[in-house]
């Protein structure tokens, strides 16, 4: 029987014996002896003064064993400084504890160690901070008042231009100036598992072992030596099962430094820390927060001919580390054009400090927004121009022929799949059917109807030569793999992936067995652990198919050429003849195996006698992928929206993807990675709002306030797929992200649609719809 291969097929998911089985290992389910737990005691002011910590009640609560401030010694000196080489961009230090001053409202104060939670919690409610008010500042296009950092009076922490062509002249030469004023709204990603971790030094050897609900265990690692002033041999960080990340938890946050903080200041002892969800909305990353003023020139034909955008995202109180105050602006300003072509470009983007919660990485980053915004100018186009909106769009795409396509940010786009996108999309959709039945209710009546679209492009496994110089700072790093045949035949994989839930247990395995030439079951992958692999960046970005999954295929392919170098010389063949499949050795023309991998690998590590000249025991190797460019993966959302006149109920009556993920590893897990980003994107688009009141309250707080869709909210998806091989080495192209771009567009354009208005902020829930049906 021929060996059939792994990828491109729906394997039972590895991780799924374990994880449906209520086995999955989780931080939160850590016992370890002596360990105990932290509670932190959260600023209630937004902006204030530390005038007063007074610790002595909650130290006589029984089973508190220590309370820790930021001006405790253990505590004090470490800062956490995210830095960028950007020009002008302002660096801000965030201490682990607050020190001197508050900068939102739920910044961590103080940590109670005590025997169990709860005693921890009743710990932190008697400790006794007093505050002397400072003015805060909640939104990042208001006048500031007192500056959230002395660094940067204006609150300004990184301003760039991005700037290509003479925008000024071709808008002068356009049939058409449309403008637009959008702000979309604060929102963040909520896992089912929120942020967790477990500290514990050993002071003999001065190890330190920091198990984490992580997306970025090698980055933690580095930051943590650094800042801790540890070797990072010295340190081992432990990524186990993840409930859900979506950039949340690619963040070291203050509460991981003081946690390891305040283990190397009780060694021996395993500090525990497992958020609840009221901290999580009040500290976490937020992000998404932003304000577009736009203007855009058209051509009589429809030709976009110039952009211009000034572009205000939130920074909140600190640039979150590592990635900065930079990360949604710079996103925004690099990717704000989209799938379009354009040659006359300038965006300011600003990223500014308030007093809220951090921002930081969000499934998408920044991108929902932009394409909320172009999506915005291209419909007002159409209607300015009296053009058909979908025929607008195609007369501006990047095409196939223009491939590669250099963006007016410098960076070049190599998919040119948006037309096919697009095409199957309103195919599937049945676009006709739909306008006519939006016909047919604006004439006899009926709950109003609208139809949205939304394009885009995912930049996805962006490596070291893909950031656009020193404007942008983009790049996502390399990947490692090792792999490993066993005495037995079978093969183990040290991945530098990390997963919270896409299945890159199982999508490792199938690159390797294909690239090696076994049975996928033969394959076991080990990941998130930083003893065990090599430097992996982590997951953010939608890098890991496109750049671990490259380091996974080089190593299989490294491996294979070792193992069929060594059977030919065992069995006296020539190697060009000789081919590996299904964990067998196979000579050219015939259908018996000559040998088994296993007879090889026995070879290798237990009769080194028998190991010809030239061979070394063993049969394992290391590779790492560091692609030049990113790959671009196209998408096209259409959907279908009815809007009840009178309660302004939302519903969605049909919802259409289809995207270009290259070559498709596992097929569900590709459908599930694009479903659930488009549900969330739903979620952001009509639901989920993080409100703070002038006071720099957050007034929703809770989940009976910050409303998450569930099942019954998200419609039956159709999603399509086209395929354009990337040139990566499995022709991979990201999908973790791109189903989030377009939901946006695609609700605010539908209700745009039905009811003839443009609606410029975001969420668009009932009470909005209602008070648009009833101005």
């Amino acid at each position: 029987m021929d060996h059939l291969p792994a990828s491109g097929t729906p394997v039972r998911r590895k991780e799924d014996a374990r994880l449906l089985t209520g086995r999955g290992r989780f931080v939160s389910d850590l016992a370890l002896p002596r360990m105990r737990h932290v509670a932190f005691v959260r600023s209630p002011v937004a902006h204030g003064r530390i005038t007063g910590v007074d610790t002595a009640e909650a130290l006589e609560v029984e089973g508190v064993s220590a309370v820790f401030t930021g001006e405790h010694p253990a505590i004090g000196p470490v800062a956490l400084r995210a830095q960028s080489a950007l020009p002008g961009y302002v660096e801000t230090d965030q201490p682990p504890l607050a020190r001197g001053k508050v900068r939102f409202a739920g910044e961590a104060v103080a940590a109670v160690v005590a025997a169990d939670r709860y005693v921890a919690e009743d710990g932190a409610e008697a400790v006794v901070v007093d505050y002397e008010p400072l003015t805060p500042t909640v939104c990042a296009w208001a006048a500031p008042t007192d500056p959230v950092h002395d660094e940067a009076p204006d609150n300004v922490l990184l301003s760039r231009t991005f700037r290509a062509g003479d925008v000024d002249a071709a808008l002068a030469g356009a049939a058409v100036i449309v403008d637009r004023e959008l702000t979309t709204n604060r929102h963040g990603g909520n896992p089912i598992e929120c942020r967790a971790g477990v500290a514990r030094y050993e002071a003999a050897d001065r190890k330190l072992t920091f198990w984490s609900g992580t997306q970025v265990p090698w980055i933690v690692r580095t930051q943590l030596a650094e800042l801790l002033d540890l070797p990072e041999g010295n340190i081992r960080v432990i990524a186990p099962d993840v409930g859900g990340g979506f950039g949340v938890k690619a963040v070291l946050y203050p509460e991981d430094v003081a946690l390891c903080l305040m283990a190397m200041a009780m060694p021996g002892t395993a500090l525990k820390w497992v958020e609840d969800r009221v901290e999580h909305l009040l500290a976490a990353t937020h992000a998404r927060d932003h304000r577009y003023v736009l203007r855009a020139g058209f051509a009589a034909d429809g030709e976009l001919l110039a952009v211009k955008a000034d572009v205000r995202c939130n920074a909140g109180a600190y640039s979150v580390y590592p990635w900065t105050a930079g990360i949604e602006p710079l996103m925004a300003g690099g990717l704000l054009t989209g799938p379009y072509k354009l040659a006359d470009y300038e965006c300011t983007v600003r990223g500014v400090a308030t007093n809220t919660s951090p921002s930081g990485p969000y499934r998408g980053v920044a991108r929902p927004s932009t394409v909320f915004a172009m999506e915005a100018l291209m419909d007002s186009g159409a209607r300015a121009l009296g053009m058909d909106p979908i025929a607008l769009r195609r007369r501006n795409l990047i095409l196939p022929a223009d491939i590669p396509y250099k963006m007016p940010s410098r960076l070049v786009d190599d998919s040119g799949a948006y037309e096919a996108c697009l095409d199957k999309a309103v195919e599937t959709f049945d676009l006709h059917r739909w306008r006519a039945e939006q016909t047919r209710r604006r004439v006899e009546g009926g709950r109003p109807l609208g139809i949205g679209v939304g394009l885009y492009n995912e930049l996805t496994g962006l490596g070291r030569a893909a950031s656009a110089g020193p404007r942008m700072a983009f790049r996502t790093g390399h990947d490692a793999c090792t792999v490993r045949i066993n005495p037995d035949g079978a093969v183990t994989v040290f991945s530098g992936v990390t997963s919270q839930g896409q299945g890159l247990e199982t999508t490792m395995a199938q690159v390797v067995a294909d690239a090696l030439g076994v049975d996928f079951g033969d394959v076991e992958v080990r990941i998130g652990d930083t003893d065990e692999s090599l430097w992996g960046f982590g997951a953010f970005s939608s890098r890991q198919a496109v750049i671990g999954g490259g380091a996974a295929h080089l190593a299989g392919e490294h491996v294979r050429g070792k193992a069929l170098a060594l059977a030919a010389a065992l069995k006296e063949a020539p190697v060009e003849d000789l081919d590996l499949r299904g964990g067998q050795v196979f000579m050219a023309g015939q259908a018996k195996p000559i040998i088994s991998l296993a007879e090889v690998a026995k070879v290798a590590y237990l009769q080194s006698d028998r190991l010809p000249e030239g061979f070394e025991p063993g049969l394992e190797g290391t590779k790492f992928y560091d692609p030049i460019r990113g790959a671009f993966a196209a998408g096209a959302q259409i959907a279908a929206l009815e809007f009840d006149p009178a309660t302004g109920e939302i519903g969605i009556l049909d919802w259409v993807c289809v995207e270009d993920a290259g070559r498709i590893v596992h097929p569900v897990i590709v459908d599930g990675q694009i479903a659930g980003s488009i549900a969330q994107g739903i979620g952001g688009a009509m639901y989920e709002h993080l409100v703070y009141d002038d006071a720099g309250n957050l007034t929703t707080g809770t989940l009976l306030d910050y409303l998450m869709p569930t099942a019954g909210e998200i419609p039956e998806l159709r999603i399509g797929h086209v395929s354009t091989p990337a040139a990566n080495p499995t022709g991979v192209r990201g999908v973790g992200e791109g189903g989030t771009l377009a939901p946006n567009a695609v609700v605010a354009g539908a209700l745009a649609d039905a009811l003839g208005v443009e609606i410029d902020d975001l969420p668009v829930t009932p009470a909005r719809v209602w008070e648009l049906m009833h101005p």
